[in-house]
């Protein structure tokens, strides 16, 4: 039989071979680094044996698909370990997943000191280097041992295969787990690995299940390669904005008033009413909107003409019952169809053409519990939210200047090169789900494609992530623990126009239905501001700043100057506070660098006399002595111009 490998190069062999062997005849060091393999386009173990002509690819750690075999070996090390120091655990799952692995244990919880008792039992098995075996089982007799293990979770796997699958297990050493595979040949190749954390996960991620314990970890191949992850994980901690917003005291929640129902505290209002006005001034002095002020809630009658009653009633808090109440009403969780009725008030011209509503919009959404996280999926959110009412022949245009906009917020916020952005398409297989037919939906697909191509904006297609009406294009960004978020969203509608029976009379008099831009520009206000939290790890830009200047006064006799200096940048629109304690100016400035704050300006006798100030940044350190005028000018133009300055950090 002949081998062809990933370079081009042919092996012949005369008999059957698992692959691990024609690795070892390839070379020692590759059969050593070798995970697994890939068949004639399909992932395998390396104890498969091939035994007619095909493609092989030997995969090692640096290959997704062999780091995912390298890394489920480290699960079922785990799992041995539980097993040995906790007997009574019951043993759920164990996948590989992007950061590492993790497996589900029936069993309380897992401390730190715990893990790091785990750990010592793990690094005991990896020295041991049992091999791992692969072998199946029949169905019954499967079932039987895992009943005879009082294993009940993997019972219920095995039962719920199908009847014809192939029951597989694999063994290391008196450690027996239901696996599929691939795996590493022994547990010695692992090198690297840490136990990261323990947390709650219900079984089969039902709520109607039992929750278990899930312990999550991490391996690589080399020693290294896990210390710099390890690091990159103390980066992320600092900068998660569920805890760094609470520390900054920017938001916070509290259980009787409820899940997903965040209280922004003062300094998180600043930031969020900096970005509302910006937003606000910019749709609407440069980019032509206006302004509506629309309900938070309507009658079920009002959702039932657009759609969402049928196909987004589950997402939404429904006030009364409709079997029991005369009037049904639901807190809106869009603002497009109140924004329909405020076009529909008057009868529109052709010339009238297009019209840009913007709205500050606050929404509703019934998440589901475990779907809520800080700041970035809420209940109740604000939303820059506009809808655009269009001529056909305007559609394309006024598209693309929706993705203009999109594109000026993220580049002035910094975060332009954070994004991605998907081409949200229906999915035919799934009529149900959609209104309106498929030469519509290929039709205004296409439109977005051609748009996003003619720009030159790399996107990728997603299936089945339109909305209800209409494809999209959404920007999206990821948290700090790689989950991605969408952040922006512009929509294109041709078909609710149709529902809310909207029109204009065109220049020979008929009437025209309309296309409608669904659009934000910024998005909710609550995930950007956890975006942005993150993004500079609180270390906002200075137009941002809750506070932007700390006066700090040498002692108390220069407190009266620094008031002034408070007094004249308050003056000018600059958000400034005072130490006035009895510190020593070290600690003064100490203190301030660690509340982020951009400048501080130390005063004192010379400064006083000069009318200068002495000032030190985030960004260079000590800047020198300026008179305060130029200091005003220098940070008004920052602001004026939403200038992010690099951080240069001090020695």
């Amino acid at each position: 039989m002949k081998i062809t490998l990933k370079d081009g190069s042919v092996k012949e062999y005369g008999e059957s071979k698992a692959i691990i062997d024609i690795a070892r005849d390839i070379s020692e060091g590759l059969a050593r680094n070798a995970c697994a393999a890939e068949l004639n386009g399909r992932v395998v173990d390396l104890r498969t044996t091939v035994s007619e002509d095909s493609e092989l690819s030997i995969l090692t750690f640096q290959d997704e698909a062999g780091k995912a075999a390298y890394r489920h070996t480290t699960s079922h090390v785990l799992a041995e370990a539980v097993k040995r120091l906790y007997p009574e655990a019951k043993l759920a799952i164990g996948p590989s997943i992007d950061t590492g692995f993790y497996y589900d244990f029936d069993y309380p919880s897992f401390g730190r000191e715990e893990l790091d008792k785990i750990e010592a039992e793990m690094k005991k098995i990896i020295k041991e280097g049992a091999k791992l075996e692969y072998y199946t089982m029949p169905r019954d007799e499967a079932i039987k041992f895992m009943k005879d293990a009082d294993e009940p979770y993997k019972t219920e796997l095995i039962e719920d295969l199908p009847e014809d699958a192939v029951i597989s297990f694999y063994s290391q050493g008196d450690f027996v787990d239901l696996c599929a595979g691939p795996h590493l040949m022994s547990t010695k190749q692992i090198k690297a690995f840490k136990l990261i954390s323990a947390s709650g996960a219900y079984w089969r991620g039902s709520e109607k299940n039992k929750m278990l314990t899930r312990v999550y970890g991490t391996a690589f191949d080399k020693k290294a390669d896990l210390a710099a992850y390890l690091e990159h994980l103390e980066d992320i901690k600092r900068r998660d904005h569920n805890k760094l917003g609470r520390e900054m005291e920017i938001f916070t929640t509290v259980d009787v008033i409820g899940q997903g129902l965040p209280l922004i505290m003062p300094n998180g209002v600043i930031i969020m009413r900096e970005l509302q006005r910006w937003v606000e001034d910019m749709e609407d002095n440069e980019w032509g909107y206006i302004r509506t002020k629309t309900p938070l809630m309507a009658k079920s009658d009002l959702y039932k003409i657009s759609g969402h009653w049928d196909h987004y009633k589950d997402g939404m808090f429904v006030l009364g019952d409709e079997e029991k109440d005369k009037e049904v009403f639901a807190l809106r969780p869009m603002t497009c169809p109140f924004q329909y009725y405020v076009y529909k008030n008057s009868q529109k011209s052709y010339r009238d053409l297009p019209l840009r509503y913007g709205e500050t919009s606050t929404l509703f959404r019934n998440e589901e519990s475990g779907e809520m996280h800080g700041l970035t999926r809420v209940r109740q959110f604000t939303i820059s939210e506009g809808h655009l009412i269009v001529r056909p022949d305007q559609m394309v245009e006024e598209f693309k200047n929706c993705l203009a906009l999109a594109k000026h917020t993220l580049t002035t916020l910094g975060v332009e090169e954070d994004v991605t952005y998907h081409l949200s398409k229906w999915d035919p297989e799934n009529r149900e789900k959609y209104i309106g037919e498929p030469e519509v939906w290929e039709e205004t697909q296409q439109h977005i494609r051609n748009i996003l191509m003619e720009l030159e904006i790399p996107f990728v297609e997603d299936d089945g992530e339109a909305a209800f009406y209409g494809p999209k294009v959404d920007i999206n960004a990821k948290n700090v623990y790689g989950k991605e978020d969408t952040m922006i969203t512009i929509q294109w509608d041709a078909l609710l126009a149709e529902q809310f029976d909207m029109y204009y009379v065109d220049q020979n008099g008929d009437k025209v239905r309309p296309y409608i831009i669904h659009r934000t520009s910024l998005g909710c206000y609550e995930r950007t501001l956890a975006w942005l939290i993150e993004k500079y790890a609180g270390k906002f830009p200075t137009w941002l700043c809750p506070e932007q200047v700390k006066v700090l006064p040498i002692s108390e006799k220069y407190q009266g100057y620094a008031e002034n200096v408070q007094k004249e940048l308050k003056a000018n629109g600059i958000r400034a506070g005072i130490d006035d304690r009895s510190e020593k100016i070290g600690y003064k400035i100490r203190e301030a660098r660690l509340k982020r704050i951009p400048y501080m300006l130390v005063v004192g006798q010379k400064e006083e006399e000069d009318k200068t100030v002495s000032v030190r940044s985030r960004f260079a350190g000590d800047e020198g002595v300026k008179p305060l005028a130029e200091f005003i000018n220098q940070i008004c133009s920052e602001i004026r111009t939403k200038e992010i300055r690099k951080e240069v950090e001090e020695s």
